[in-house]
């Protein structure tokens, strides 16, 4: 490509590129001298398993590794133990070592489903981070001010709604930052609500002599709901090592207006292959033809014809799945008017309690053989009987 083409390659998908011209310098200087660029992303290891949210920076990588260059993935090992706040006016508790140890193994088999292994440098911030002397600390601290660290949102709300701020939360951003110095990033990626700290880093390049980093930020993808982050606590999520058929029934569930979005930042279309699909499919075949991208891009093209099979049978035909759960019925279920439907379905993990049951029940999301079940028992069961809630099965015998 043209320098001008990596350009416009590179600003699809992304919120903001700061400065876009020193981008362009670097890019041209790599074209020159042959030394490809070194794109950082930090990740604390906050949860085991990533989803589609983080697979926005993650292909944005793998497009500067398209163009030739080296991407650091770099687990905030030391940072995740400081705790950053989450964007939220509260105080995000430090990680201990062990889950931090076990998440960044998840994330090492998980990150080679999109990035290049032979272009991808895995680091770990704890490297540099903790040898460094209480001196070496005082001296990364003169280097920021408290009122320049209190310009970030999240801090700046804290103190007028009378929410403490702990002295450990302000060192994040200036260890993040340090992280840039440490690897003598040329660009640091990260979602839009990174870019103070990513900004911070930047600053400290300059203070210890270097070239300042390029800040390229992405969108926040919003989750199932099309209103929130996507995010594990929230259940809005999509799970890139969920089973293909789960993957492909969530892209369905989307709205028309949020699928033109999934397109934008997690495929690989360009804006005019969107404009000219949005003209030309119905809505309902565009989703579809999105959930086999994103179930293929994680699994294989196989799972994804598959799991578009069983999307059909099961929810457009109402057939029931062929590989659905046999389980005996459970002891204490059983009473002389029949079977407690409330406490099957939490034995047999179909309701996550006796309550969630009854409210499944009586908001007719429960059927049995094909029926919808309303009463709590199930009088004269037959011997074999398949129970569906929402969409989970299971053959009672």
């Amino acid at each position: 490509m043209t320098i001008p083409e990596q350009l416009t390659y590179l600003r699809k998908g992304m919120a903001e590129i700061i400065r876009e011209e020193d981008l362009k310098a670097r890019l041209e200087h790599s074209a020159k001298t042959g030394r490809p660029l070194r794109v950082k992303a930090g990740f604390d290891p906050t949860a085991p398993d990533l989803h589609l949210g983080h697979t926005v920076l993650l292909r944005k990588m793998k497009h500067f590794q398209d163009l030739g260059h080296t991407v650091i993935f770099l687990i905030g090992d030391m940072t995740g133990r400081i705790g950053d706040p989450p964007g939220r006016n509260v105080t995000r508790p430090p990680l201990t070592q062990e889950p931090i140890d076990r998440t960044a193994e998840t994330y090492k088999q998980q990150v080679f489903k999109i990035l290049d292994p032979v272009k991808t440098e895995i680091r770990f911030n704890s490297h540099w981070l903790a040898p460094l002397q209480w001196e070496d600390v005082i001296r990364l601290t003169s280097k920021y001010t408290v009122a320049r660290i209190l310009e970030r949102d999240d801090f700046a709300k804290r103190p007028k709604d009378g929410v403490a701020i702990s002295m450990h939360e302000l060192m994040y951003p200036r260890a993040q930052g340090y992280d840039s110095v440490a690897l003598q990033a040329d660009v640091e990626m990260g979602g839009t609500d990174q870019k103070f700290n990513l900004l911070v880093g930047r600053e400290l390049q300059r203070d210890y002599g270097q070239q300042p980093q390029i800040v390229a930020t992405v969108p926040i993808l919003e989750g199932l709901d099309g209103v929130n982050k996507m995010s594990k606590s929230l259940g809005n999520y999509i799970g890139i090592t969920e089973p293909p058929e789960v993957m492909f029934r969530k892209i369905m569930q989307i709205s028309d207006d949020l699928m033109w979005r999934y397109y934008e930042l997690l495929t690989d279309k360009s804006l005019e292959e969107i404009a000219r699909m949005k003209a030309a499919l119905h809505p309902m075949a565009a989703k579809a033809a999105l959930g086999k991208a994103v179930v293929a891009d994680f699994h294989s093209a196989q799972d994804a014809d598959r799991a578009e099979e069983v999307f059909n049978a099961v929810v457009r035909r109402k057939e029931v799945p062929a590989d659905i759960e046999t389980t005996a019925l459970p002891e204490g279920v059983s009473t002389d008017a029949g079977v407690r439907v409330d406490k099957l379905l939490a034995k047999i993990g179909l309701a996550e309690s006796v309550s969630d049951a009854v409210r499944k029940i009586k908001a007719n999301a429960v059927e049995i053989n094909g029926e919808k079940q309303k009463d709590l028992v199930l009088k004269d069961p037959p011997a074999e009987f398949v129970i569906q809630a929402g969409k989970h099965w299971r053959k009672v015998r």
